[in-house]
């Protein structure tokens, strides 16, 4: 495929759609970009059956080079059939094998989602996938029962829904890193968000190779266009899902041995207003982080008990994965690391109560080895006791928790030239910058004059002064947990997505004042879309939509109707995680390679249960044999592709290099600024911390741990096992003493009883003959056994919390 040397660019390019064309013994795929200019040639062999050989022309060619290049094979391999068009696609998801040959994924069809700084991003509309070997050679094993069914398995994976990408932005990375690195090729598709890592290293073996695929996350991606005062602006919410420890509810709680967690979220909310010709686009984004309680606890999986109990390991006494965990979120995002816990804080049998106290046990051990920057800065706030109480402000009260966070970590913010947010990859976007600044904040943000001023400046075409503005980076991060990191999580995601909102939209010149009102229709709008958002989240991870009452009592929705769906969803839910996960965590498994076939080796659902692999491994030796027997084997990452590999070694403190850490941070800083960036930016602003006390919180709170943010205790001296007296001495309800719950040197399993709760017939209709429910709203839960039902709505609390 000899063609006349040329001079033509193509670094700044991307292949954006494909032709597939097949001889007997070739696969054919031409590349070319968004506007026509060049195209590009790759070949993949059909004569192996079991080894995956491809070469990528490296010569550019224009359109009537690259039809005259596919005549000559046509005719090349005329006696052979021709050359064949088999089908048009818009990029290589990647390849796998199983125990024959290999299969490729494409996708066939791409919807457009919304675009970031003028970069188009595309959801997965319709996916293939395509056996690489002609089938003339394939052996037998192509047509083996075996290989069949991880064929089927893998097609359980739907590559339709929640799954997005870029061509020419680095949609897994966070705004502030994306302005602030230039991650290229393999850098940026080993990203801890890139959910076809595994599909794609074998042809991704250098930067070029990687324009013939997509790096997809996984998550949740949102545009909408508001206007506040006649000026429009766009809102992006974002949710990027990690690969890392990844599944489903019951068969991935807490964290691995390399300190990542399950149900690893990071969520990113970006505002920048519409662009005009000849000014400068000022945007802003703001980053947030949920996941699992960072402690080694699990639940078994049950269809007997519609709340399983808690099992919290004490196999890690020194909390080395806990610190492992919040190291890489410190890498990540820099420091502070506010820890937000909404666990309940008293039960009539302990559950979550145990979680929490370990949980504030592991942050005060780490924290007294930190200094004082470094120290983690945990909030613990009780939303499920609150909320039923009459006449609480959940929201108020959590909006401001999110204001204490946000004054610490700041915002991210910059203008961008016209031609840059259109035109430019953002890694090599001009910047705004003040060059002579002392001391600045992030909350240094523009104050009404100064408004008034800008919009002088703007009807003067005056951009000078537009110039001199400065870039704000956010430094640390909020990261917020419930039990399942679901429903409350959500809210008070929600709460603080409010007060980055407000003070994104202030420092975008958009409004005079830094808040934004609950009942202001902006309010309303930003609470749909985490309303989406963590439906979204919540059927990945647990089964069902997530369960919304503080959102629908706050809409005044009717409350009758309100349980109904409440009640729907936990049905949902609980059929899903007894009766559905256990596939889709082995589909999970295999899609991301953490489950590699291999002959006369188990077949993947011959190996059990996922449940927590670190429990049951490390206890194997502590635990008595009647215990061991509900211990199962897990699929993790950690277990199948290092399970030989020891346990991780002790740390000193937040930031300190160790090889065996080296792969927690296959994700590299995603907010720190690098000294490259500090070298384009002029500086970095964090805002002078206001107190609990300022604020309105300290008699709010649960007393966990303030040592990090005052010096109120006295020196080193911390509270972080202090809790409120409530818990203790309310209703009359005897609870054992909290020392009962302190770590021991065996696993606690702790029965729960669920409360017996009155269920009003006008909630739902139970069809006795055909075995479903009607709910109020009308919908048919069908296919589910009656006496299931009926069981659930027996056990269930009532409080869908």
């Amino acid at each position: 495929m000899a063609a006349p040397e040329r001079s033509m660019d193509t670094s700044s390019s991307f292949l954006q759609k494909f032709r597939l064309y097949e001889t007997r013994s070739n696969f054919y795929m031409i590349g070319r970009d968004k506007n026509r200019t060049f195209w590009k040639v790759l070949k993949l062999d059909r004569t192996e059956q079991t080894e995956l050989n491809f070469h990528q022309d490296s010569t550019p060619y224009t359109e009537s080079e690259c039809f005259e290049t596919l005549r000559r094979i046509h005719e090349g391999n005329r006696s052979a059939g021709g050359l064949k068009f088999v089908t048009t696609c818009y990029g290589i998801i990647g390849f796998i094998r199983f125990l024959g040959p290999y299969y490729m994924l494409i996708i066939t069809k791409r919807r457009k989602l919304g675009e970031v700084c003028g970069h188009t991003v595309y959801g997965v509309a319709k996916s293939r996938i395509v056996t690489i070997p002609h089938a003339s050679v394939l052996s037998t094993v192509a047509y083996s029962k075996d290989e069949k069914r991880y064929k089927r398995l893998l097609c359980t994976v739907d590559l339709t829904k929640d799954l997005f990408f870029s061509y020419s932005y680095h949609i897994m990375h966070s705004l502030q890193r994306n302005m602030s690195n230039n991650a290229e090729g393999q850098t940026y598709y080993e990203s801890m968000f890139v959910w076809n890592e595994y599909l794609t290293r074998r042809i991704r073996n250098n930067p070029k190779d990687c324009m013939w695929t997509v790096a997809l996350v996984y998550g949740f991606f949102k545009q909408v266009k508001l206007s506040v005062c006649e000026k429009n602006f766009r809102l992006t919410l974002i949710a990027r899902r990690s690969r890392h420890y990844a599944g489903t509810r019951y068969l991935k709680r807490g964290v691995n041995e390399k300190g990542r967690v399950a149900n690893d979220v990071e969520t990113e909310q970006i505002v920048y207003e519409e662009a005009q010709d000849g000014h400068p686009v000022r945007v802003s984004s703001v980053v947030q982080n949920r996941g699992s309680i960072p402690l080694f606890w699990s639940q078994e999986t049950s269809r007997l008990n519609i709340k399983p109990d808690i099992t919290l390991s004490a196999k890690d006494p020194n909390f080395e994965a806990t610190r492992l965990h919040f190291e890489n979120l410190a890498k990540r995002y820099g420091n502070p690391i506010i820890v937000l816990n909404l666990i309940k804080t008293r039960e009539k049998r302990p559950r979550e109560t145990i979680l929490r106290v370990e949980f504030a046990n592991a942050i005060t051990f780490i924290n007294k080895g930190l200094s004082k920057e470094e120290r983690l800065r945990p909030l613990h706030w009780d939303l499920h006791k609150h909320s039923r109480k009459k006449g609480t402000n959940v929201l108020g009260i959590l909006g401001r928790l999110a204001t204490y966070a946000l004054n610490l970590t700041g915002i991210f913010y910059c203008q961008l030239t016209s031609d840059g947010f259109q035109n430019q990859n953002p890694s090599t976007v001009d910047f705004y910058c003040r060059n002579n600044i002392d001391e600045c904040s992030t909350y240094d943000l523009p104050t009404k004059d100064e408004i008034a001023s800008d919009s002088a400046v703007e009807n003067g075409n005056d951009k000078k002064d537009r110039q001199k503005e400065a870039t704000m980076l956010q430094n640390g991060v909020l990261r917020t947990n419930c039990i399942d990191c679901l429903d409350r999580t959500n809210v008070a995601q929600y709460a603080y997505g409010l007060v980055a909102f407000a003070r994104q939209l202030h420092a975008l010149r958009l409004t005079e004042s830094d808040t934004i009102d609950l009942d202001n229709p902006l309010a309303e709008d930003l609470m749909g879309v985490y309303e989406t958002m963590g439906d979204t989240l919540a059927l990945q991870y647990g089964g069902s939509a997530a369960h919304n009452k503080i959102f629908c009592e706050r809409r005044g929705q009717w409350k009758a109707a309100t349980q109904s769906q409440e009640l729907f969803r936990t049905l949902q839910r609980y059929y899903s995680n007894a009766y559905m996960d256990a596939e889709k965590q082995d589909a999970i498994n295999l899609f991301l390679g953490y489950f590699q076939p291999q002959p006369d080796k188990p077949a993947l659902w011959e190996l059990g249960s996922d449940q927590h692999y670190n429990a049951a491994r490390f206890l194997a030796s502590s635990v008595p044999e009647i215990s061991r027997s509900t211990m199962k084997r897990s699929l993790s990452e950690s277990s199948i592709l290092s399970e030989g590999s020891s346990t991780v070694a002790g740390r000193h403190g937040l930031g300190e290099k160790d090889e065996e850490v080296k792969g927690l941070s296959d994700s590299a800083p995603e907010i720190i600024s690098t000294s490259k960036t500090a070298a384009m930016i002029a500086g970095s602003f964090s805002a002078p911390p206001a107190t609990l006390e300022d604020i309105g919180l300290d008699e709010i709170l649960e007393n966990d741990c303030f040592c990090c943010n005052d010096d109120r205790h006295g020196g080193d001296q911390c509270t972080c096992a202090a809790f409120d007296m409530d818990w203790v001495s309310s209703s009359g309800a005897s609870c054992e003493d909290e020392s009962s719950y302190g770590r021991s040197t065996m696993v606690r399993s702790f029965e729960t009883i669920p409360e017996s709760t009155k269920i009003e017939s006008e909630i739902c209709v139970i069809n006795t003959k055909r075995d479903e429910v009607t709910t109020m709203e009308g919908e048919v839960i069908s296919g589910i056994p009656q006496g299931y039902v009926r069981w659930v709505m027996d056990e269930e609390e009532g409080h869908f919390w």
